[in-house]
């Protein structure tokens, strides 16, 4: 029978509520396409597209997530009887006449409920910020371009986030402008942002908004030396990352001798007023990474002389005879030259018996390891670490205090590490390193005006499935684990950042509060996300194989509703340096073509002088 209802939003009516899924048929008179409500056209049954249902002094809004004879109720077999005109909704808030869109539902349709198509003015009134000072738009609703994408701030960083999409969906621009927004000066001049960044995109990507630290900084474009002084690190990081695996007599040394330095240390030259009983090996105090190197090299190839009237060792290099040795027969930390023994000799005789040393027995492999590092210039970074270099008395220029001011006290508000000239074999213990430094010092900090209680951090992680993958134990995948479970109560968010969200580990992208998916090809990154989502709407995410460039699904908790939205473009002096190179150009309007032409000019000279001098200096020419 027709309904007698002559509101020309309806759509149909609920026959069928299992949880949060309604199943609604459409009117017999609900026309197909196109509908005009006061004089706004509305597309009829498209996946995406939002409900509205009246449920006394609430209205309950759903997100349409199937269209057809598979969204009916019952066994497929029913299907013939039933029909093919029925629409599967995802119920995900509801909204009190003249009162704000609340996440969740405090109730649930009935039977017979009318179901009517959300208006402009409707969406208005859910995407509308509750709290203007706390939201930022991040873009436009996909459905209508009038209505701004607005989310949570406070969610956002405090609940973590996730932004992800195949290469060339648009991701690392929407990333930018994500940070462009929250970075405003005007409404939130203390902002706090570290981005890691691997390949060096977004260098030059906020301008004056941001500190760029790399290796090699180029000072003439406002770049800083990128330093992470060795001695911040725990022991077990700083052997991972120097030594390699470290085990038994040789880890025992090491501890020993590094704990030993670091009580009497004496940062930025002054001593440090901790209790010794209270210094452990990981407490984070200047120790000289070289005058260990020359001290573990001489316990462990040392040899030891026995003189006739004594039965043990007397003399650890026996070269008395030299009067003051020279450097090249007890070594130089500073130069990294080995101290030289006397060869074993136990024969009888006018000279002294010469023993192997009680170490000598033991693998040197670590010393090595840390030789070759010491002499890497790529690693000067670490161990060269400018104004935090040790002297040998264990005393340094400046303290972790101005480190860490550098990093997260600047008035510029984004701090991006491009970390594309460490060597890959360390950079996944080195980026444990950093993100357990950051975390650690507003952890402990927590309850001065610097800590992350008072003053939050927002730490991305780009490229997150590079190094925090399915059940890794690497220090950079036990860091973000720590974060993403903890960070909440200490004021640290993350926000990662992949193209392969089915790599990363799903203990941490389900602590994701918030999820920004552009376009996503593969079925498996699909499928991770959906699992992992706040949010079960399975059939929300079947789209996202077909969004367009710069449009993303946002889902989670810093949003009043799940929207389909385009993400704002940055302006192009913030548009990181990822975009997609051109094999062909066109003519612009001019008539004259782009200065990078591709495949579609030759260039009159070809001069590969640059190119090689950059491989080599590890630091791309303008």
């Amino acid at each position: 029978m027709p309904h007698s209802d002559p509101d020309p939003t309806r759509l149909g009516t609920v026959e069928d509520v299992t949880g949060s899924r309604v199943s609604v048929k459409l009117d017999s008179e609900t026309a197909h396409g196109l509908v005009f409500v006061r004089g706004e056209g509305y597309r009829v049954g498209q996946v995406g597209s939002f409900v509205r249902i009246p449920a006394g002094y609430v209205d309950l809004f759903g997100i349409v997530v199937q269209v057809g004879a598979g969204a009916a109720p019952g066994p497929p077999e029913a299907i013939p009887q039933l029909g093919s005109r029925w629409l599967r909704i995802e119920l995900v808030g509801e909204g009190r006449r003249g009162e704000d869109f609340e996440r969740g539902i405090s109730q649930y349709p009935s039977i017979g409920d009318s179901v009517h198509i959300v208006t402009e003015t409707d969406l208005r009134s859910v995407y509308a910020p509750t709290d203007a000072e706390s939201h930022v738009a991040l873009g436009r609703v996909a459905s209508s371009e009038g209505i701004r994408a607005y989310v949570d701030l406070n969610r956002l960083v405090s609940r973590h986030c996730t932004v992800v999409g195949s290469t060339g969906s648009g991701k690392s621009t929407a990333v930018a402008s994500l940070l462009c927004a929250v970075s405003d000066e005007t409404k939130f001049p203390a902002a706090r942002i570290v981005l890691l960044d691997l390949h060096g995109e977004y260098a030059g990507a906020f301008g004056d908004r941001a500190n760029v630290f790399r290796i090699g900084a180029d000072s003439s474009r406002g770049e800083k030396e990128l330093h992470v002084p060795y001695w911040a690190l725990t022991a077990d990081e700083f052997t991972a990352i120097s030594m390699g695996p470290l085990s038994g007599t040789p880890l025992a040394l090491t501890q020993e001798w590094i704990l030993d330095k670091r009580r009497i240390s004496r940062p930025a030259e002054n001593d440090h007023g901790i209790p010794e009983a209270d210094i452990t090996v990981d407490t984070p105090l200047p120790f000289s990474v070289r005058e260990l190197w020359l001290h573990l090299y001489t316990v462990q190839c040392a040899n030891h002389t026995v003189s006739p009237q004594q039965n043990q060792t007397v003399d650890s290099r026996a070269y008395q005879q030299y009067g003051e040795p020279p450097k090249d027969l007890v070594g130089d930390s500073d130069q990294l030259l080995r101290p030289m023994f006397l060869p074993v000799d136990q024969s009888t005789g006018a000279n002294p018996k010469v023993y192997k040393g009680e170490y000598s027995g033991q693998s040197r492999t670590h010393l090595d390891s840390l030789e070759v590092k010491l002499r890497d210039p790529r690693m000067k970074f670490l161990f060269q670490p400018g104004e935090w270099s040790v002297t040998k008395n264990g005393s340094t220029t400046a303290d972790l205090d101005s480190l860490l001011s550098s990093w997260l006290g600047s008035k510029r508000p984004i701090s991006v590490f491009d970390l594309s000239g460490i060597p890959k074999g360390v950079l996944d213990d080195l980026v444990g390193a950093m993100l357990r430094i950051l975390y650690d010092g507003l952890f402990w900090g927590r309850k001065s005006p610097e800590g992350g209680r008072d003053r939050p951090l927002l730490i991305v992680l780009e490229e997150a499935h590079s190094y925090l993958g399915h059940e890794s134990k690497s220090r950079a995948s036990v860091a973000a684990r720590q974060i993403a479970k903890e960070g909440r109560k200490y004021g640290v968010g993350l926000m990662l950042v992949s193209q392969r969200p089915s790599e990363i580990d799903s203990t941490i992208l389900s602590q994701c509060g918030t999820t920004i998916a552009l376009r996503l090809t593969n079925e498996s990154d699909r499928g991770h996300i959906r699992s992992c989502s706040s949010d079960g709407l399975e059939g929300l995410f079947a789209m996202l194989p077909i969004l367009r460039t710069g449009e993303a699904l946002l889902v989670g908790e810093s949003v009043n509703m799940p929207v389909r939205v385009m993400i704002d473009r940055p302006k192009d002096e913030n548009c990181p340096d990822s975009h997609d190179p051109l094999v062909v150009t066109k003519c612009g309007k001019d008539g004259k073509r782009a200065a990078r032409v591709g495949w579609t000019q030759p260039l009159a000279t070809e001069d590969y002088t640059a190119m090689v001098r950059a491989w080599r200096t590890q630091i791309p020419e303008n």
